[in-house]
């Protein structure tokens, strides 16, 4: 695997090292020990894995409020998806600054989102399914969101939103008195 730090401390996209022969393609998508030569130490406690039937659909911006703030490792197992991520530490040089990249079964890039930070997407194709490791277990009562069109935010998505749900369209705006997690 081959990481590739972002401008947001902490993030990473990564490369797949894939074999390919007659038989297909083989690929390691998690080994401990390379995972821990970016400071990675903690256990991922979950996965998860979100189809989409729709290209243009959004999910998003999710976060988990602390004591369970979680690191993700995402990756997008058939389709694409515009994938963002948007930097709410407190007290971060780069607080509410954000980074797109596109994850697809094609490309095979997976991107690291360490604590702190708030994801979601949009689909670029119809029938995109991602996979996602979580250091935390999801917990109901600590979820929070940012409105995926906040203006202060200023996400360009790809294209016009074809689906998104009621949740994730009133999530509330960034207001001057919000600190971040």
């Amino acid at each position: 695997m081959k990481f590739n730090a972002q401008f947001l401390a902490g993030l990473y996209t990564i490369e797949l090292n894939v074999l390919n022969d007659e038989r297909g393609s083989f690929a390691r998508t998690f080994c401990k020990k390379e995972f821990a030569q970016i400071g990675h130490t903690k256990e991922f406690v979950q996965l998860n894995q979100s189809w989409n039937t729709k290209k243009g659909t959004i999910r998003g911006m999710h976060f988990q409020q602390p004591p369970f703030r979680e690191v993700k490792l995402i990756r997008c197992v058939r389709g694409a998806v515009s994938d963002t991520v948007v930097d709410i530490r407190k007290n971060s040089p780069t607080f509410l600054e954000h980074f797109t990249v596109e994850l697809s079964e094609e490309n095979r890039t997976m991107i690291y989102v360490p604590e702190g930070f708030a994801h979601g997407f949009q689909t670029l194709t119809d029938n995109a399914d991602l996979v996602y490791h979580h250091t935390e277990y999801f917990v109901p009562n600590a979820e929070g969101g940012l409105r995926y069109n906040d203006p202060l935010l200023n996400i360009k998505w790809p294209l016009p939103v074809s689906e998104i749900s009621e949740r994730d369209k009133n999530h509330p705006l960034i207001d001057n008195n919000y600190k971040g997690i």
